[in-house]
């Protein structure tokens, strides 16, 4: 049995106290399946075994703890954190990435990597503590970011709660389908302004 399965098959036993765990270690860039507890969470409650608004308020409340603790550790350790999770090309990558989101969005970087660009959200939490961003412009964007995050899947959840397993498999699918047409977006509007300004 997969970690995945194994998380899976605890939430009927564990419940809140597993999603709150789950949700705010995923956001520190631990590879654990967050939106689909929170999905399952989400058809649990519809099934009447929690309610829906507390689940709702344990995913957010873990959400913004989680990018907090990861703002907290860029503030105060970023100088020797960064270089040492740099060493791995893959983080180096996502890090470089996440650093320029931050200098030219700022709060839209931070709002989009909660939910849509989810796989930067650890590492800009990382730099924005680093460079010393505005904590409470970090907070604020981040808690909108990670409403639309949570109201989406256990939204999903609690609505489809009958095939909440097919819509499970094929989440991860829709959330790398939108990231790309975000990047292809944003690509396609930087380069007609180039083209324009040539003209």
């Amino acid at each position: 049995m997969t970690l995945t399965e194994t998380l899976l098959a605890s939430l009927p036993s564990y419940g809140l106290s597993l999603l709150a765990l789950v949700v705010a270690v995923s956001c520190l860039g631990a590879p654990l399946p967050a939106s689909i507890v929170m999905m399952l969470m989400g058809a649990l409650a519809a099934a009447g075994d929690f309610t829906l608004w507390i689940v709702i308020a344990v995913a957010l409340a873990s959400a913004v703890a989680g990018d907090q603790l990861g703002y907290l550790l860029g503030r105060t350790a970023g100088r020797r954190l960064v270089p040492l999770v740099a060493r791995n090309p893959a983080r180096r990558r996502a890090i470089e990435r996440a650093e320029r989101e931050m200098e030219q969005r700022g709060n839209v970087a931070v709002f989009l990597t909660r939910w849509l660009l989810s796989p930067l959200g650890p590492y800009l939490n990382l730099m924005a503590g680093a460079s010393g961003f505005s904590w409470l412009r970090f907070t604020l964007a981040g808690v909108l970011g990670e409403a639309v995050w949570v109201g989406l899947y256990t939204g999903l959840g609690a609505t489809f709660s009958e095939s909440v397993t097919e819509i499970a498999e094929i989440s991860g699918s829709v959330s790398g389908f939108l990231a790309a047409g975000a990047v292809a977006a944003v690509l396609g509007f930087k380069l007609l302004r180039a083209l324009r300004s040539k003209d």
